[in-house]
């Protein structure tokens, strides 16, 4: 796979893929980190004198133009992170498009509208995601893939594209393959996953996975309650996939067999309602009352995991212990991102975020991103490679 470095960008127009993805409430946005993390190829492109053309997407708007999620308040951080004006065009590959690249002077950035205004983009119609990538790719003179969180879609400007257009990655995407093979090929050990999120489902591939690679797998989080339910205890109206127990069970006996050391939560925060004000207690997690939903691990299940940690080599973590939002219920999320600071400050621990909420949590919590070995920008993407699937945007970036 070539990298940005080998490529002859001055004077050329570079279309850019980067993840742009942020949360907003009511246009401002809540959490820059993927603006940041994309920032170092954009500006090298820059600084390289490079006509530089960022596309990126915002949310689920399906095809259709939604205000609400308009990438201007991106565009308008991006500029102060890069100190100079980021033109933005108002349509993705139409007439203000194209007049917005043709503008450029070597050197400047502009940013495309949400790409997924455009039903092009994410169609599973090979004729109609190539019509609209014929239109992105006559943009540029080359590529750069660097959404790392979305490379394991098969969508226009990730697939598409840089079939039609000479392509690198940029270093985004590749500081996140160094990681992840960190994670698979040679790992030091012990080697501890910790795993959360609401939904069991979601986590099936990745542990089945690493049944066969981890020495410890922690599990925490509303997917819990499906391997507590697995045992034969009592969940209240705890978040559960009835459908899922069979194959958890199969997991734990598996992890019996293989060695793997499966630890669960030994008491859980239980609350009648989920609300921040919600009546909540800690109760033993075999038995959390009937009328009550878990919504974090307890005080000792926080000890526990930190434990289980402490003289890790090599820890991955994807998804929050608990509703970490609401702070009565941000605790065991805590607990486990200062056992992940505390392993890599003192240990030297290989330690791990995988994106999406976990990252989120780690920076709503105050924690400094520095004391983590690396912080990913891409949940999904990074649990399908953890799969040993294919990611197809990395698969277009390898031709």
């Amino acid at each position: 796979m070539r990298t940005l470095d080998d490529l002859d960008v001055t004077g050329r127009t570079v279309l850019v893929r980067a993840d742009l993805n942020v949360p907003l409430d009511g246009g401002e946005i809540t959490d820059d980190g993927r603006i940041r993390a994309s920032v170092p190829t954009i500006r090298a492109l820059a600084e390289r004198g490079a006509k530089v053309v960022v596309c990126a997407h915002l949310g689920r708007p399906k095809g259709e133009v939604k205000p609400e999620l308009s990438l201007a308040p991106v565009a308008a951080r991006l500029g102060e992170l890069l100190g100079q004006d980021v033109a933005f065009a108002s349509d993705v590959a139409g007439d203000s498009a194209r007049a917005t690249v043709a503008g450029l002077a070597d050197g400047q950035v502009a940013l495309l509208e949400n790409l997924r205004f455009e039903p092009g983009e994410t169609s599973k119609d090979d004729a109609e995601r190539g019509a609209f990538a014929d239109r992105l790719a006559a943009l540029a003179e080359l590529y750069v893939g660097d959404g790392f969180g979305a490379v394991h879609r098969k969508h226009a400007s990730v697939y598409d594209v840089p079939k039609r257009l000479p392509h690198a990655a940029g270093y985004l995407i590749t500081t996140e393959l160094d990681v992840l093979r960190k994670l698979t090929e040679d790992v030091a050990r012990p080697y501890a996953v910790v795993l959360g999120g609401s939904k069991v489902s979601d986590k099936l591939g990745v542990i089945d996975n690493l049944l066969g690679k981890a020495d410890r797998i922690l599990v925490g989080g509303g997917m819990v309650f499906t391997f507590l339910k697995a045992q034969g205890y009592e969940v209240g109206t705890s978040l559960l996939e009835e459908d899922q127990l069979g194959t958890v069970r199969e997991y734990l006996a598996r992890a019996k067999e293989n060695g793997v050391e499966f630890v669960l939560p030994t008491d859980i925060v239980a609350a009648t309602a989920f609300a921040a004000d919600a009546d909540h207690e800690v109760v033993p997690a075999d038995a959390i009352p009937a009328d009550r939903m878990g919504l974090d691990i307890g005080p000792e299940s926080g000890k526990l995991f930190a434990s289980r940690l402490t003289d890790a080599a090599t820890i991955f973590w994807n998804g929050p212990m608990g509703v970490f939002e609401m702070e009565p219920y941000s605790h065991g999320t805590r607990a486990v991102a200062q056992a992940l600071v505390d392993a890599h400050d003192e240990n030297g621990a290989f330690t791990v975020v995988g994106g999406g909420d976990s990252a989120a949590a780690v920076r709503r919590l105050g924690f400094d991103e520095d004391r983590f070995s690396h912080i990913s920008t891409g949940g999904g993407a990074s649990l399908e490679y953890l799969e040993g699937k294919t990611l197809p945007g990395l698969e277009a970036l390898e031709d």
